[in-house]
């Protein structure tokens, strides 16, 4: 497992992703994850599986101290009481007494950003949360966030068909780090020809290729995967090397494939 620096934490560089993994599903799954290897688990108030995870968390023979555990404040929890109450009932369900990262999910209420982060900065204060961020940010929101708040973070749909470089420079330039979700744009990399020659070359995967070319850039990155076959093999990309022509190669996938656009999304800016 790689490693990134975030405010002083270290982070584990590959998590997994729980969106849409919801049930019997998430029960099943994060067992696996933990036991393949996974110390990093990426939810949200919004997926409706904090309560799954908080369980199998228990279960397991894993010390919270050795978990990375993200959790994201609901769309209609903005206020400052909504946000205390609401990451209150959150590590209810996670059993647990913090989270290592709290986001503001969506700037669906900017006008309020404030208010929020101030909110969030008011727990991160009490310890029920050691780092706080943001999600879907662009790169204005995100500025005028970093500048009220000490935001560690702003977790984005981000792969080899999205061009997320001019707002990863702005996060890295505010000593916060991006987040990757969608890495393997929910399966289109597996069907991407230049991925395929690239991994054949060094006997991955395409979604292994996409997966390196994001750690490469000292991202965070939370794939979905749900098999201990997939589980593994996303976690199997700590042990090859990009060249510079193959990363300028996936570099040049690029075409504004944005596959998360909810109609309550920001303007996305390039």
């Amino acid at each position: 497992m790689e490693y990134v620096s975030m405010r002083g934490a270290k982070v584990p560089a590959l998590g997994l992703g729980t969106w849409l993994l919801e049930g019997d599903e998430c029960t099943r799954t994060i067992p696996l994850a933990l036991d393949v290897g996974y110390r990093h688990i990426d939810t949200a108030q919004g997926y409706e599986n904090e309560t799954e995870i908080g369980a199998a968390l228990q279960r397991a023979d894993v010390a919270r101290s050795q978990l990375f555990l993200t959790t994201k404040i609901g769309n209609g929890r903005h206020g400052a009481a909504d946000v205390a109450s609401s990451t209150q009932e959150s590590l209810a369900r996670l059993q647990t007494d913090y989270a290592d990262l709290l986001l503001i999910h969506w700037p669906v209420h900017f006008d309020r950003v404030g208010e929020t982060l101030e909110a969030m900065t008011q727990l991160q204060e009490r310890g029920l949360t050691r780092t706080i961020g943001v999600s879907n940010f662009t790169r204005s929101q995100f500025r005028y966030a970093a500048s009220v708040a000490p935001v560690a973070c702003n977790q984005v749909e981000y792969h080899p068909f999205l061009n997320q470089r001019p707002l990863r420079e702005a996060v890295r330039a505010a000593d916060a780090v991006l987040t990757a979700y969608s890495p393997l744009a929910r399966g289109a990399v597996f069907d991407d020809e230049t991925l395929i020659r690239i991994g054949q070359q060094h006997g991955k995967s395409p979604a292994q290729v996409a997966l390196r070319w994001l750690l490469d850039q000292e991202l965070l990155v939370v794939p979905k995967a749900t098999s201990r076959d997939h589980l593994a093999s996303n976690l199997d990309v700590f042990d090859f090397v990009l060249t510079a022509p193959e990363r300028a190669e996936i570099d040049g996938l690029a075409r504004g494939q944005r596959l998360v656009d909810p109609p309550f999304a920001p303007q996305w800016e390039d």
